[in-house]
């Protein structure tokens, strides 16, 4: 046992070493994430030889191949401690155990609760925290770290857009971690919502009123969305299947309009979010008086709605679930102030 021991060790000193030498080559900023991330030395200390071991040690013995743009990678058939970067909602949706994520994700009104055990690892994903952590599955979007990662746990390589609606992303998640029966309870929950929600909205919309999803940036940008970019839009019209703009169409998910366009671009009932991380509110004060703006038919119908960032942008299952009802309430109170 002594001599086993002492192999284990040394295997795991020499892991330690080639995933600290792996990590020095930097990271890629131009990612739309967060850049935080602490610099690791290429010390090996006592701490850190028995944190590798005790991964090797405590790890599933049951496994399975699953497929990836990086591969054939082996994944425990019961992942039971989990990193991830931008996936934390859509693995908290199917039950399974967070124990690390990356900080916006603590900024999601959503899964707030949710979090209150998990740790900040940082992105991107700091390799000691990872290691501090002792995660049998590793699940990323961005894959600037990848290969220090690997080397870690099982790391899966989840490009963004690579599903296109709730369903198919609950029951992905479903599956990596074992759970497809939470996945269809999850899924059933939300289609009931859904249909609850469309209920509700009848005789309070027009069935030939358009909605449209639109953002502004703190550089003076203005953007429309599609059904698969987050701030509601798998929500409207998806889940309330709400028609959009006829002018978009869902040609491009995100789409940049000029204010000489607008109008051609314009809904019924328009939802505005504002990125403006410094909250300076300059951008919005502007566009509140352009002429175009308040030409708009959804300006004089008062069906404009000011929505925030941080709750609309959010695109996880558990977000997207929660935001039915939030779009529903807000189209009814807008219906009934209109009626005093």
């Amino acid at each position: 046992m002594l001599k086993r021991k002492s192999l284990f060790a040394t295997i795991a000193l020499m892991l330690l070493f080639t995933v600290f030498v792996t990590a020095c080559g930097g990271a890629n900023n131009n990612k739309p994430a967060p850049a935080s991330s602490a610099t690791v030395e290429e010390t090996v200390t006592p701490e850190k030889e028995e944190a590798v071991v005790e991964v090797a040690e405590t790890a599933p013995t049951e496994f399975r191949s699953y497929t990836t743009d990086k591969g054939n990678v082996q994944i425990p058939v019961k992942p039971q401690r989990i990193i991830t970067d931008y996936y934390g909602g859509e693995l908290l949706s199917v039950g399974a155990n967070v124990v690390g994520v990356e900080p916006s994700a603590f900024d999601n009104p959503f899964l707030v609760e949710l979090l209150k055990e998990t740790q900040d690892v940082g992105y991107p994903t700091d390799l000691e925290k990872t290691l501090e952590l002792k995660p049998d599955l590793i699940v990323v979007m961005y894959d600037e770290n990848y290969d220090a990662l690997s080397k870690i746990a099982p790391t899966l390589h989840i490009p963004y857009g690579t599903t296109t609606n709730i369903n198919e992303t609950v029951k992905l998640f479903g599956d990596i971690v074992g759970a497809p029966d939470k996945a269809e309870e999850f899924i059933a929950a939300f289609d009931q919502k859904a249909t609850e929600g469309r209920e509700k909205l009848k005789g309070i919309v027009n069935e030939n009123d358009t909605f449209g999803i639109y953002e502004l940036t703190d550089k003076g940008d203005l953007w429309i969305f599609g059904d698969n970019a987050g701030r509601g839009g798998q929500v409207l019209y998806n889940a309330l299947q709400l028609n959009m703009p006829a002018k978009n169409n869902n040609e491009n998910q995100t789409l940049q309009l000029s204010m000489e366009v607008l109008p051609e671009y314009s809904a019924d009932y328009m939802f505005l979010t504002t990125y403006d991380p410094e909250k300076k509110g300059a951008q919005l004060e502007e566009l509140k008086k352009s002429s175009v703006w308040n030409g708009l038919s959804a300006a004089k119908n008062n069906h404009l709605f000011y929505n925030d960032f941080d709750t609309y942008y959010r695109y996880d299952p558990i977000a997207i679930t929660a935001q039915i009802d939030l779009f529903v309430d807000m189209i009814i109170a807008r219906s009934e102030e209109s009626k005093k």
